[in-house]
């Protein structure tokens, strides 16, 4: 299979550059896996499409505000680091604009000297190491001085911070929001519980391959980055009884669906465990894990299209992205929601 067969053509006014007033507002389309039926809903619809016995899964990651500006300390040069990964102590790995200009031994300011980065290492496509200098404890430089690092697509300010992280965000260290997730609200959790849906949460660190767009022909021939993920023993024992009572499992989010599959065909069960996945799902893959995705509509030849692809089929998924255009859908991070179920 090539990368140009999951491209499809999108209105570039269907982006959407903020979120809404209301986080479950927005427009859900549903899609029926077995027989590509296609029903338009509100998102507080979901709660009609779960069952009780199901097991709704949550990635509960919370965005570092990551995105930082600063200048060389030599030439006063302005230049843009992104911290995607947490290599160890205080090195980090981060994506640099523009990354020609930072060599080992380079030193970027932030804030006026409250936070510094040496870099240690060369990497291709933009990434280098650095060992951050600072005195005082990191994430509160990083509030004061980071800002959310949005996605390149999307153009306006984010007035509230706090609208690109989900309302069950805990564990810090994602360079991108789990965006599947942003159209929960505590009232629909609280709501969806009482139907007798349990709820339960794994984590995983969202890293490179968000900003990444896949470069070859072939896409047995992409290369994923890892990222961190983690399952508690009380999340791996609701999933192993949902399998067991015939509930079930529906992922929230691509995040979700590739943790819960990567520890299945690791572990061959649900399992108390953490390491780094670099899994990549495109059609002709075996779900094991999950039964149904709450997801949002993806990057055209994106890794996310072919992981929905695979799930609900090629066809299902492009007439489903054709119809959303035409019914003027809002799109990716911000936009709208799909159920595949």
């Amino acid at each position: 299979m090539t990368t140009e067969d999951f491209d499809y053509d999108l209105k570039e006014e269907l982006i959407a550059q903020t979120p809404l007033e209301k986080r479950d507002s927005s427009r859900l389309l549903t899609l029926n896996k077995q027989n590509g039926k296609i029903e338009h809903k509100i998102f507080t619809d979901i709660i009609d499409y779960l069952n009780k016995g199901d097991t709704l899964v949550l990635n509960d990651t919370k965005v570092l505000p990551a995105r930082l500006i600063g200048e060389k300390e030599d030439t006063k040069a302005i230049i843009e680091i992104l911290l995607l990964k947490n290599i160890k102590d205080d090195i980090w790995e981060c994506l640099t604009k523009p990354a020609r200009r930072i060599k080992i031994g380079t030193i970027i300011t932030f804030g006026n000297g409250l936070l510094k980065a040496e870099c240690i290492k060369e990497a291709e496509e933009g990434i280098r190491h650095y060992k951050l200098i600072y005195n005082g404890i990191l994430m509160e430089i990083l509030d004061k001085l980071g800002t959310m690092p949005l996605p390149p697509y999307i153009h306006e300010k984010l007035k509230d911070q706090s609208r690109y992280q989900t309302v069950y965000a805990k564990e810090i260290g994602s360079a991108a929001a789990p965006t599947a997730g942003l159209h929960f609200t505590k009232d629909l959790l609280k709501k969806i519980e009482k139907k007798g849906v349990n709820i339960c949460y794994i984590t995983l660190h969202v890293g490179l391959g968000t900003f990444r767009p896949v470069s070859v022909k072939n896409i047995e021939d992409h290369k994923m980055h890892s990222e961190f993920y983690s399952m508690s023993q009380q999340t791996a024992s609701i999933l192993n009884k949902t399998k067991e009572n015939g509930g079930r499992i529906i992922a929230v989010g691509t995040t979700t669906t590739r943790t819960l599959e990567t520890i299945l065909l690791k572990e061959k069960s649900f399992k108390e465990c953490s390491g780094w996945t670099d899994i990549f799902i495109y059609p002709g893959f075996q779900f094991k894990a999950i039964d149904c995705l709450i997801t949002n509509f993806h990057l055209p030849k994106s890794t996310l299209v072919m992981l929905v692809s695979a799930l609900a089929g090629r066809e299902n998924i492009l007439n489903a992205y054709k119809i959303a255009v035409d019914n003027n859908y809002r799109f990716f991070s911000f936009g709208d929601a799909m159920f595949i179920y």
